[in-house]
């Protein structure tokens, strides 16, 4: 049986407690994509693609705005020169997580675990616009 459990204010993983934070208390940091990608990028001299980056966000009320600000940190190291070749959100789906069950809600898509129905949410609309038009 999945528990279920909600992230108390005590329970926040942010290190500035003014920060935004994700429905599980993550602080929401897009720079600290571009100090990890330029470390890697420094050290390993190798292409790099983000293969999970996204947010617990039930309401959808962080997530587009989390996409924007991440993929223009993304853009950022580009113009650095930085060969940045994927981006890959986490998730499509909303899903299982192993240590919080179904609770969190990461999915661009909406899912009713009890049917299966899939419903796009706003920030898929607005991912789906920025990935056409190639423009933040």
């Amino acid at each position: 049986m999945a528990r279920s459990r909600t992230v108390a204010t005590s329970e926040r993983y942010a290190r500035d407690r003014r920060a935004e934070v994700s429905d599980l208390g993550w602080e929401i940091y897009p720079a600290g994509l571009g100090h990890v990608v330029r470390a890697w990028a420094r050290r390993s001299g190798l292409p790099v693609y983000i293969t999970e980056n996204g947010i617990a966000d039930a309401s959808d009320t962080k997530r587009g705005p989390f996409l924007v600000a991440h993929l223009a940190e993304l853009a950022r190291l580009l113009a650095e020169g930085i060969d940045v070749r994927g981006y890959f959100h986490w998730s499509l789906l909303d899903n299982f997580e192993w240590a919080e069950g179904y609770e969190p809600r990461f999915g661009l898509c909406a899912v009713d675990f009890a049917t299966g129905e899939r419903t796009p949410r706003e920030s898929a609309k607005l991912y789906a616009r920025i990935a056409r038009e190639r423009c933040l």
